[in-house]
């Protein structure tokens, strides 16, 4: 007899029992009805009790300013150099980052495998969790994969998830509560709206229903600063998700701070930025750096600033590539426009030819 698995959903009844007549049809009468699933949120996904005594306080999360979106290096070969990984966590607690994610669109999640993903969560929280909050980019646009990555990132210790809503595939309203639905039960989660990505708005209507969870923690928002300002008049807890409107949302729109991309890069000065005091003369000064960023895919960028910077491999994994010479060219005029001392790392900006570059398609 075949038995069901409880993976989030379960039959109603409670039985774990799937009977299959032997003529493979179910006997109908005239009082037959087609049977409804259920979905029972929260009773097939119990937590463990170190894992209920670890979880961290939503208050906790929401009072970070600066969190970085944190970039995940390579080796030659393609797998993750966790070498280099602990190097930049380590620039980053230094320069008064409060929290990193781990695996997000910067870290390119996207390009690792699950195991990946969760060991690499395990490992920051296991090195850095006590010096800084770790948030891992367990969303997906598959719920059962989100609920399964979730509920493994809450296993291994991280301190809150950020979750995305269903992408290419898009879904109604009623089905992305649903998704974010499934997965809010299992600890503090931060929702990530990036419309120019998934090709779909989270609306206000999304987070004013998830937001009467005490496990909602708030909103990384990229449509705009007009959204920040709407949340942030709301009371809810709201960090802009680009870098080139995150003063203002911080300082005119009462915003709680960023989740940055620019601050793998310049920790010090992002952190000055948006927790120091308002200053229109450094938003203008880091302007140019944070442009050549947005260029093209942020990711591009940010992994040939980072190599030519001299600390990580110069490798991509496909389908990303480095920028091309004359943007390479470009860096290192910004690096030294705005001070060498302010960057990651300790080797002079260089500026890498075509043949430095390593791009894996497989690892």
């Amino acid at each position: 007899m075949a038995q069901l698995k409880c993976q989030g959903m379960c039959v109603k009844g409670g039985s774990s029992e799937l009977r299959i007549p032997s003529n493979g049809r179910e006997r109908r009468n005239a009082n037959w009805r087609p049977r409804k699933a259920t979905m029972v949120h929260n009773l097939c996904l119990t937590m463990r009790s170190h894992e209920i005594q670890s979880r961290t306080l939503v208050e906790d999360i929401r009072s970070l300013r600066l969190i970085t979106g944190i970039k995940t290096p390579y080796l030659l070969d393609g797998r993750l150099d966790l070498k280099a990984y602990d190097g930049l966590i380590n620039m980053q607690i230094t320069q008064g980052v409060e929290g990193v994610i781990v695996g997000g669109p910067a870290g390119e999640g996207h390009l690792m495998s699950w195991d990946e993903h969760i060991s690499l969560i395990g490992h920051t929280v296991a090195r850095f969790g006590a010096s800084l909050k770790v948030i891992g980019n367990t969303g997906s646009n598959s719920t059962g994969e989100a609920m399964q990555a979730t509920e493994q990132g809450f296993a291994v210790g991280m301190h809150a998830s950020l979750q995305i809503n269903p992408y290419c595939g898009k879904t109604s309203i009623p089905g992305v509560l649903a998704h974010f639905n499934s997965v809010l039960p299992m600890g503090p989660m931060i929702i990530y709206n990036m419309p120019s990505r998934t090709g779909q708005d989270i609306l206000p209507c999304v987070i004013q229903t998830l937001s009467a969870s005490p496990n909602f923690v708030g909103i990384k928002e990229c449509a705009g600063n007009d959204r920040v300002r709407q949340y942030a008049e709301d009371g809810k807890t709201v960090w802009c998700g680009m870098d080139h409107e995150c003063h203002d949302a911080r300082w005119d729109l009462g915003a709680t701070g960023a989740m940055s991309v620019t601050s793998n890069l310049i920790p010090g000065l992002i952190r000055e930025l948006v927790a120091g005091k308002k200053s229109p003369s450094l938003n203008k000064k880091l302007m140019p750096l944070i442009e050549w960023l947005l260029h093209e895919p942020a990711l591009t960028g940010l992994n040939t600033a980072l190599a030519q910077l001299g600390v990580v491999w110069p490798v991509f994994r496909l389908p990303y590539v480095p920028l091309p010479l004359s943007k390479r060219q470009e860096f290192v005029r910004v690096v030294e426009d705005i001070g060498r001392e302010h960057f990651v790392g300790e080797r002079e900006v260089q500026v890498l030819d075509d043949n430095d570059f390593i791009l894996v398609g497989r690892y």
